[in-house]
């Protein structure tokens, strides 16, 4: 992550670099871009050549006006730092339009109306262009993550975020575009509103998607208390389906609805919804980071060169007998094991891994290694890990297995699909490098069981989520507060 971070961080100076030589070489001049409405003809209607005069004539000087697209435009040189102001005179020479632009001690002009300054199209090839490598840097880093490093936290950023850059930078596209082709009718102003709602309209465009994965959810989670008892585990996807709706709505509801008010009134409100997005955006980003990520953990098929396989367990019958959960990890293991030994003639080891727990008959690992024996796996390869109590301790109880055993080894563990990419996590943290196998399950039990995933994988560090969040919220707020 670090990595990635100080790639982006090149990239903002390089960035910044351009919008420097740009505004040096290609954007040095400002131009005014007047209504022809601010020109209108005479007290009977008749055209007139309009007039443009400097109040403080030593302040700048003007370059060649042209009318065109409805719009008179005059090129603006400062001279000096400070006010420049310019009177629109009409046939009598009345003062029909008075204009009031700053120049700043580098020669920067700001236009105090429509919040334009001298290489703003610059500064905006620029932010689209920041988006843009921002997506295609944590794509690069998503796609570089292979074997063991993939189960990271990192990974979840990479996978989600980029989406939110990619799509962030084809909306600045749309903006930065807007103002290239059309100055006069598309000021800064617009294109600072849609700066800072990024993820307002990232929420709004994304609307359809989420609408669509919160109804496959709750059907999912409808089908599964079908089959399994009401509990509360077995409620979180629809918990979680509700919860995206009325996130939408209120999203909606902050977006369309009318307003009236002064300019800082408007300004808090627009921070409010745009703080509140923001937070929208990240648990977004975050749910679709792990979707993704979990997807293609627990279809991945490591190389056939294991050495050790580890078996996580999970509840089984008081008779002894596996239940399809976990009867399905154990099967996912002995058909990896046959495939490789078939492919190369390894016979790798295989570790069950389970605890004993207080309404279980004997650990599940011994459970697990009875089924192996049955299956007709040598019991001489089989080295049952029975003290752990959670996936983490799975890990590490395991690890000390195998660097006792095939300490250069190769291990990879299996688990049911939904359940590989956390596991995977916990491999690393345990600091057992191992790659995950993952078999599949109900399509009614999977989506429900995935988004416990998802919490379980964020618990450990909610501190620093909840730090994230607040940081984020916090700069698009004050954001939200400068642009207005």
């Amino acid at each position: 992550m670090r990595k990635a971070v100080k790639q982006i961080a090149v990239c903002v100076l390089i960035l910044i670099v351009f919008c420097v030589v740009c505004r040096l070489t290609v954007f040095r001049t400002y131009t005014v871009h007047i209504p022809l409405q601010s020109i209108s003809s005479g007290e009977n209607g008749e055209a007139f050549q309009p007039r443009l005069e400097l109040e403080n004539p030593d302040s700048a000087h003007l370059g060649a006006k042209e009318v065109k697209d409805g719009y008179l435009h005059v090129p603006v040189h400062p001279d000096r730092s400070g006010e420049i102001q310019l009177r629109l005179l009409n046939q009598q020479g009345e003062e029909t339009a008075f204009y009031l632009l700053r120049a700043g001690p580098s020669g920067m002009i700001y236009d105090l109306q429509t919040g334009g300054f001298t290489g703003d199209s610059a500064v905006l090839i620029a932010i689209t262009l920041f988006w843009f490598l921002v997506s295609a840097i944590m794509l690069w880093h998503y796609h570089q993550a292979k074997g063991p490093a993939y189960y990271a936290y990192s990974t979840i950023y990479y996978a989600g975020f980029s989406f939110f850059s990619l799509v962030t930078g084809m909306l600045m596209l749309a903006v930065t575009a807007r103002h290239l082709l059309q100055p006069a009718q598309y000021a800064m102003l617009s294109a600072y509103n849609a700066i800072n709602s990024a993820s307002m309209q990232f929420m709004m465009l994304t609307m359809p998607a989420m609408l669509v994965f919160a109804l496959a959810m709750a059907i999912s989670n409808v089908e599964l208390l079908r089959h399994e008892r009401p509990r509360l585990q077995n409620l979180f996807g629809l918990l979680v389906s509700l919860l995206l709706v009325a996130g939408e709505i209120v999203g909606v509801f902050l977006f369309t609805r009318d307003f009236s008010g002064s300019e800082m009134e408007s300004r808090i409100r627009n921070t409010l919804e745009n703080v509140y997005a923001t937070g929208f955006v990240y648990f977004q980003c975050m749910l679709l980071g792990s979707a993704v990520c979990g997807l293609k953990a627990g279809k991945h098929q490591p190389d056939q060169d294991a050495d050790c396989i580890v078996i996580l367990g999970c509840w089984f019958r008081k008779d002894g007998t596996l239940p399809p959960l976990l009867k399905g990890r154990v099967d996912r293991a002995i058909r990896f094991w046959k495939e490789e030994r078939d492919a190369t003639g390894k016979a790798a080891l295989l570790i069950p891994s389970g605890g004993q727990g207080k309404d279980e008959p004997m650990p599940e690992a011994e459970a697990m290694r009875r089924y192996l024996i049955a299956q007709g796996i040598p019991d001489a390869l089989i080295y049952p890990e029975t003290e752990s109590a959670n996936t983490y301790q799975n890990m590490a109880f395991s690890r000390k297995i195998t660097d006792s055993l095939r300490p250069e080894g190769k291990t990879v563990f299996s688990t049911t699909n939904y359940h590989v990419f956390r596991s995977g996590l916990w491999a690393n943290q345990a600091g057992l490098a191992a790659e995950g196998i993952g078999q599949k399950t109900v399509w009614w039990f999977w989506p429900n069981a995935f988004m416990r995933e998802c919490v379980g994988l964020l618990q450990k560090r909610w501190k620093l989520e909840i730090l994230l969040l607040i940081l984020l919220m916090a700069f698009f707020g004050l954001l939200s507060m400068i642009l207005g």
